[in-house]
C-alpha cells in the first residue's frame, strides 16, 4: 500500500521534478562525453573579468583547437568551415564579414518596411493555441529572402528555408536529429539561384561555398535567431498583458521591452573563443595560449542590477547588457538591424492578436513559445479554459521532451566527438586553413 502511494505521488508530481532531474543528468553526461575543456566566465573567473577577457585581442580564435567546436560543426555541417561565426581570423573571415555587413546595411525606414511586408506576406496567424516560434519562422524566411535577393519569396522556397531552419533549431535543442536532406535541398536551390543575388558575394569562395555562406549566415542563423528573438519578446508580453497593451502603440516602450527580454533570454548561450596568445589579467593571473574560453551570456547579463530575474522594461540601467556581443570581438552583424525589425514584426503581430500564455519561458525556448491568441477584432471562446489547458499541457510535454533531449542529445554529443568534423578539417587542410 505504501509503495503504491509513493508511486502514485511520484507519477502525479512527475512534471514538477523529472525535467529538472533529466536536465542535470544531461549536463553531466555531456560533460563526461565532451570533456572538461573550457574556462567559463563568469564562473572560474569573476564577472568583472568578462569584458576584460572578451575584449582582449588574443581572444580571437574560433574553432581550431577546441574540441567543443566539433559539436557546433556537427549541427551546422556541411558548410560549417565557412560559416562566418566559425571562420578563423584572416582574409577570408574579413571578406565574409564585410559582405554580411554590406548586405544587412539599410536605412531604418527600409528595414521597417521590409519587416511589415514580410508579416503581410508570410504570417499565417490563427486564433487559439499557437506556437509563436513556428508562426514567426516564415516571416523571417520571407524577410531575409527580400534582404538577400531583393524580391518576394515564392511559397515553395519559403517552405525550404523554414524546414531547414526549424530542423537546425530543433537539433540544437536536442529535440530531433538532423535531417540532412532539408539542408541539401536548400543549398542546391541557393547555388542554382546565385545569379539572382544582386549583392557581390565573397570572391574567395567558390560557387558551392557561396551557397553555403548564404545558407548558414542568412537562411539558418538569421532566420532562427530572429524567430526566437521575436518569440521571446511576444512570450514576455503575453505574460504581462498591461505592458503588452501599451507596447503595441509605444515604440519607445517596445524598445525597452526588447532590451529587457534579450537581457533575460540572450540568444547566445555561451560563446567560446580560443586564445592565440597568453592573456594577462589585471590581478596578475594569466590565461595560457591555446585555452578555450567560454563566455556565459546568461550568467553575465543577470549578474548586475536589482532583482535580475524579474522582467522589468522600465529598468534605468542594464549594466551587463551585451545582447549582440562585443564590438571588438565578432559582434553580431545584425546588431543594428535586428532590434528595428523585431520591433516592427512584434508590433504587427500585436495589431492582429492579443496574446496570453501560462507556459514556461526559458532561454532555449524548447517548447517553441506556446500561447493563446485572441483576434483584436473578435473574441475567443473559453480562453481561460484554454490557458489552463496550456499550463497542464506544457508541464507534461516537458516530461517527454526532457527524456527525448536526454537520449538524442547524448547521442549527438557522442557522434560529434566520434566524427570530429572540426578537428579533421584543420588536420586535413594544414596550418594555413581558414
Amino acid at each position: 500500500m505504501i509503495v503504491l502511494l509513493v508511486v502514485s505521488i511520484c507519477a502525479v508530481t512527475l512534471p514538477f521534478w523529472l525535467p529538472a532531474a533529466v536536465v542535470a543528468l544531461r549536463v553531466r553526461l555531456f560533460a563526461r562525453i565532451n570533456g572538461t575543456e573550457g574556462i567559463v566566465i563568469p564562473g572560474d573567473l569573476d564577472v568583472s573579468r568578462f569584458m576584460e577577457v572578451y575584449s582582449h585581442p588574443a581572444a580571437n580564435g574560433r574553432s581550431r583547437g577546441a574540441a567543443l567546436s566539433d559539436l557546433f560543426w556537427y549541427w551546422l555541417s556541411p558548410g560549417a568551415e565557412i560559416h562566418q561565426e566559425h571562420l578563423e581570423p584572416g582574409p577570408l573571415y574579413d571578406e565574409v564579414a564585410r559582405t554580411t555587413r554590406r548586405v544587412l546595411t539599410m536605412p531604418s525606414h527600409t528595414a521597417d518596411r521590409l519587416a511589415v511586408e514580410s508579416v503581410e506576406a508570410a504570417y499565417a496567424g490563427k486564433a487559439g493555441l499557437v506556437r509563436l516560434r513556428d508562426q514567426l519562422m516564415p516571416v523571417w524566411a520571407e524577410f531575409y529572402h527580400r534582404v538577400v535577393f531583393q524580391t518576394p519569396c515564392r511559397p515553395e522556397v519559403r517552405d525550404l528555408i523554414v524546414a531547414n531552419a526549424a530542423d537546425v533549431a530543433d537539433a540544437l535543442k536536442c529535440r530531433t536529429l538532423r535531417h540532412m536532406d532539408r539542408r541539401l535541398r536548400l543549398t542546391d536551390h541557393l547555388e542554382a539561384s546565385l545569379g539572382e543575388v544582386p549583392h557581390v558575394l565573397p570572391m574567395l569562395l567558390d560557387q558551392r561555398q557561396r551557397a553555403l555562406y548564404l545558407h548558414g549566415t542568412f537562411f539558418t542563423t538569421a532566420v532562427v535567431q530572429s524567430a526566437e528573438a521575436s518569440a521571446h519578446v511576444l512570450m514576455e508580453l503575453a505574460r504581462h498583458p498591461a505592458i503588452q497593451r501599451h507596447a503595441a502603440t509605444d515604440d519607445k516602450l517596445m524598445e525597452h521591452v526588447i532590451d529587457e527580454t534579450l537581457r533575460m533570454y540572450p540568444l547566445f548561450g555561451i560563446a567560446h573563443r580560443v586564445t592565440s596568445a597568453e592573456i594577462g589579467l589585471d590581478d596578475g593571473t594569466a590565461i595560457p595560449a591555446g585555452s578555450v574560453v567560454c563566455f556565459d551570456y546568461l550568467e553575465y547579463q543577470r549578474a548586475g542590477g536589482d532583482d535580475p530575474g524579474r522582467f522589468d522594461p522600465h529598468r534605468r540601467t542594464r549594466p551587463n547588457h551585451i545582447p549582440f556581443g562585443v564590438a571588438v570581438n565578432r559582434p553580431c552583424p545584425a546588431w543594428h538591424l535586428a532590434p528595428l525589425t523585431v520591433r516592427a514584426v512584434v508590433r504587427e503581430i500585436l495589431t492582429r492578436y492579443d496574446l496570453r500564455t501560462t507556459a514556461a519561458h526559458t532561454r532555449s525556448i524548447p517548447n517553441r513559445g506556446p500561447a493563446v491568441a485572441t483576434p483584436r477584432d473578435g473574441r475567443l471562446r473559453l480562453r481561460r479554459a484554454r490557458l489552463l489547458w496550456l499550463a497542464v499541457r506544457d508541464r507534461w510535454e516537458d516530461v517527454g521532451r526532457s527524456l527525448i533531449q536526454l537520449v538524442l542529445g547524448t547521442y549527438m554529443v557522442w557522434d560529434a566527438r566520434r566524427l570530429r568534423l572540426c578537428e579533421r578539417h584543420f588536420a586535413e587542410a594544414g596550418p594555413d586553413a581558414a
